[in-house]
């Protein structure tokens, strides 16, 4: 799970860092992120697809979307009996008691000590 996050986490948080820095000019005295090179990268990519350059954002958004729908799909089918447990621990599913048997005991079965 570690590098899982690391090889799918650190590029999601790379490429949104860079894209909001850049879309709000906070250069911090690094070319890469002023708005003339967010706009550069933008107008190189639409050149490369064909597409216009304001179109490629939301379409790179929903990739990460349904990649990351993929990839957590993927991890809960590896990880679906540890999830089932789980969740009927957490919410019940599960018990421990056959379905007529009472939590507390009955007085036929308590002891007659003094």
């Amino acid at each position: 799970m570690k590098w899982l996050m690391i090889f799918w986490g650190g590029p999601v948080i790379l490429l949104t860092g860079w894209y909001s820095l850049s879309y709000y000019d906070m250069s911090f005295g690094i070319f890469m992120l002023t708005r003339e090179a967010h706009d550069l990268v933008f107008r190189v990519y639409g050149h490369v697809l064909g597409i216009p350059p304001e179109s490629i954002p939301p379409l790179v958004a929903r990739a990460m979307v349904v990649d990351t729908i993929v990839l957590f799909g993927l991890v809960a089918l590896r990880r679906h009996r540890q999830i089932a447990s789980w969740f009927g621990a957490r919410f019940g599913g599960a018990t421990s008691q056959p379905a007529g048997a009472s939590p507390l005991p009955s007085n036929a079965n308590l002891s007659s000590a003094p």
